[in-house]
């Protein structure tokens, strides 16, 4: 039996939720997860039968490709011509699509969400691990769009955390190569790499961006009309003119004109939004820290600024950094997830819940809009007052180390240490023995159930 489980080896004073979630979970847990994991999976297969609406689209292109038409004719088709190749195995062997894309899809997502708990030192075996997931399947409604739509997003949600995760243990090329596979799938990880300049690391911004050209050239050699990504597709995302796309866009520029706000007003707000959250960004990265948190606070906060303007944003983009904000709630003094307004931004994410005036599918932007507008709003002010705790410089330990390393990552233990009785580890304040304040989780999550029930009473 784990040490952890019995509880020998543990600090004897340390009480409360972290020390219950840092805890390696019993089998019960394990296997309610797997029946909601399979259930969730399963469902969507029985329901859907070319692994969803918006994988069709990829798989549609690639037929196109296999007939000699362009697949960019489609002007939904929004990825390089990498995904065409890629959705290739779908075309000729459709009836496997349906149980393998869904499947593989939450496999995908559950990999990001291993990766993530491994950045911030998580071990993989913990009750925060299972309930995490379990939160994020159950509580939080886009997780299952994503597997119903079979969207390529998910590429990303996985690549992020892997990346990050390279980054955290020094292996900057590695997180090069991976950001640069997931932007040649689909371009959505493209703002990842103001991550490699802030951070200096020239070598892996190469390979980021050489891996995503070398598989679009390649591909585009035997594409009957690859130009047609530079004539169709990027002028549509450009405009955003497409009336069905616009009803689920949650980005300010496509929201506040369905509110009367002029369309030149509503894409600058969402410029100056974007601007704010790179600005926040760097500043984050100068404020130095834990290689846990500066990676993935400088990461998040470069991702958020690119969906408040980007066209199309969708609700499932927030898969793609929620994963790993959550995860650094249990070890990261001062996370986003222990700001009581992060919670008051999922609340509208919650399945079932009722926002009265926003009912019809069509309206489900304006919920998805102020999610991600809050969540972007938190995070920039952490990454800001980061510096600022910091007295305005980069810690003393930072500023001795060449420029763009990160301070050593925290251990990837699998349990609790066995000395300094009554703390626990903590990352992100680059000082040990942090205690750690067990009950501060507690009046985040009564604030959270009082604001689920306040609205949906409203």
């Amino acid at each position: 039996m784990d040490s952890g489980e019995n509880g020998k080896n543990l600090p004897p004073s340390v009480s409360g939720p972290a020390l219950w979630l840092a805890r390696p979970a019993g089998w019960h847990a394990w296997a309610v997860l797997g029946v909601v994991l399979g259930a969730a999976a399963l469902r969507i297969a029985y329901r859907v039968p070319d692994g969803g609406m918006d994988n069709a689209i990829v798989v549609r292109a690639a037929e196109a490709w296999l007939d000699g038409r362009s697949p960019y004719a489609d002007r939904h088709f929004l990825y390089l011509p990498g995904a065409v190749l890629a959705a290739v195995p779908q075309a000729v062997f459709p009836d496997a699509a349906r149980v393998l894309v869904p499947v593989g899809v939450v496999a995908a997502l559950v990999g990001g969400w291993g990766c993530a708990l491994r950045v911030h030192g998580v071990a993989l075996r913990s009750r925060f691990a299972v309930f995490g997931l379990l939160g994020l399947v159950l509580g939080f409604a886009p997780f299952v769009h994503l597997v119903e739509l079979g969207n390529w997003t998910v590429a990303s949600a996985l690549a992020l955390p892997l990346a990050l995760l390279c980054c955290c243990r020094g292996r900057w090329v590695a997180a090069g190569a991976v950001v640069g596979a997931a932007i040649a799938v689909k371009p959505l990880l493209v703002p990842v790499l103001l991550l490699f300049v802030l951070a200096r690391r020239w070598r892996a911004l190469v390979v980021a961006v050489a891996v995503p050209v070398a598989v679009s050239v390649l591909a585009a050699l035997v594409l009957p009309d690859p130009g047609a990504f530079f004539t169709r597709t990027l002028p549509f995302l450009l405009r955003g003119d497409d009336r069905f796309v616009r009803l689920y866009e949650a980005s300010p520029a496509a929201v506040l004109p369905r509110l009367g706000v002029p369309g030149a007003v509503a894409s600058l707000v969402s410029v100056v939004g974007a601007g704010v959250g790179v600005w926040c960004a760097w500043l984050r990265w100068r404020a130095g820290g834990s290689a846990a948190g500066r990676v993935v606070e400088a990461s998040v906060a470069l991702m958020l600024a690119a969906f408040l303007v980007s066209r199309p944003s969708y609700d499932h983009y927030l898969l793609v950094v929620l994963p790993l904000l959550v995860a650094g709630g249990l070890r990261v003094e001062g996370s986003v997830v222990r700001v009581p307004w992060f919670w008051v931004a999922l609340v509208p994410q919650v399945p079932g819940f009722v926002w009265a005036g926003v009912e019809a599918l069509p309206q489900r932007a304006f919920k998805d809009a102020f999610t991600l507008c809050l969540v972007a709003g938190v995070v920039f002010w952490v990454c800001a007052s980061r510096l600022r705790r910091a007295g305005g410089a980069p810690p003393a330990a930072s500023r001795s180390r060449r420029p763009g390393l990160c301070p050593p990552v925290p251990p990837l233990a699998d349990q609790l240490p066995t000395e300094g009785a009554g703390q626990l580890p903590t990352a992100g304040t680059g000082r040990s023995g942090q205690r750690f304040d067990p009950y501060g989780a507690r009046r985040v999550f009564c604030l959270f159930v009082m604001c689920i029930g306040f609205l949906i009473l409203t």
